[in-house]
C-alpha cells in the first residue's frame, strides 16, 4: 500500500481516526471532482477561490488568463495548496453538538511551474475539459493560436497529501440515546439531469454519446 509520507506539513492532527494518507484513496477522490479550492496570499491578505483542475499521475494542471492574479501569484511564491472535497450526507445527531456530514476530502501541496512547452500545454488543457466530461476534447473544434497564446497554463507536482473520510451515522452521547429525538443521514449527491441543447443548435445536432454517457452515469438512481 503506497502512502504519502507525514509531516508537519500534510498530518492530520483532529480527527486522526479519518485521516489516510493512501496514495490511491486520495487519488480517487481527486478523480471524482474538476473543482478544487486554491489558496494564495495577495497583499498579505488571505484568498481562498474554486477553480477547474484536471489530474495527470501526481500533478494537477490549472489554466487561465495570462493577466489571472492567482495563478501568477502562485508561480512566484512556486508552492501552492489545493482542497477537494465532496459532501457525502447530512449527519443529524440528538443534540447540536454531535452533527456533522459525510465527506471525502483531500487536501495537496505541491511546487508549480508554468508549462511552455506547447505539446504539454496541449495535453494539459485536454486533461481539464476531460476532467469534467470524459472525451469531451477530441469533439471540439482546435483552439486557434491567439486562444492557445493568451492562456497560462500550470502543473503542480503533488509533493505530499492528506484525505479525511466519514462515512457513518450519529455519533451521540449514551444518555441521549433513548431521547424521542429522529437521528440518521440525509444521502446527499450530485447528479446529473437530462442534457439541454443549445437553442442555437441545427435540429440534426444530437447529444453525443459521451454526452448522454456521462448523464446515464450521473442521474439520479
Amino acid at each position: 500500500m503506497k502512502e504519502f509520507q507525514k509531516s508537519e506539513l500534510n498530518k492530520v492532527i483532529r480527527g486522526v481516526n479519518r485521516a489516510t494518507y493512501n496514495i490511491d484513496t486520495v487519488s480517487s477522490i481527486l478523480d471524482a471532482g474538476f473543482i478544487g479550492f486554491i489558496s494564495y496570499t495577495y497583499q498579505s491578505k488571505a484568498i481562498t477561490i474554486p477553480m477547474a483542475y484536471g489530474r495527470m499521475g501526481n500533478k494537477i494542471y490549472l489554466h487561465g488568463s495570462k493577466k489571472n492574479r492567482m495563478l501568477l501569484t502562485l508561480l512566484q511564491n512556486k508552492a501552492a495548496s489545493i482542497t477537494i472535497m465532496h459532501l457525502d450526507g447530512l449527519v443529524l445527531a440528538r443534540s447540536g453538538f454531535h452533527h456533522s456530514v459525510n465527506y471525502r476530502s483531500a487536501t495537496l501541496f505541491g511546487t508549480l511551474s508554468q508549462l511552455e512547452d506547447p505539446i504539454k500545454k496541449e495535453e494539459a488543457l485536454k486533461c481539464i475539459v476531460d476532467q469534467m466530461i470524459p472525451k469531451r476534447w477530441e469533439k471540439l473544434r482546435p483552439m486557434t493560436e491567439k486562444e492557445f497564446n493568451s492562456t497560462l497554463v500550470v502543473e503542480m507536482v503533488i509533493e505530499t497529501a492528506s484525505a479525511k473520510v466519514r462515512d457513518e451515522g450519529a455519533i451521540d452521547e449514551k444518555n441521549d440515546m433513548n431521547l424521542p429525538i429522529w437521528a440518521g443521514v440525509i444521502p446527499i449527491k450530485q447528479v446529473a439531469e437530462f442534457p439541454e441543447s443549445d437553442t442555437f443548435l441545427s435540429e440534426n445536432i444530437k447529444i453525443p454519446k459521451h454526452v448522454l454517457n456521462y448523464y446515464q452515469t450521473h442521474k439520479a438512481q
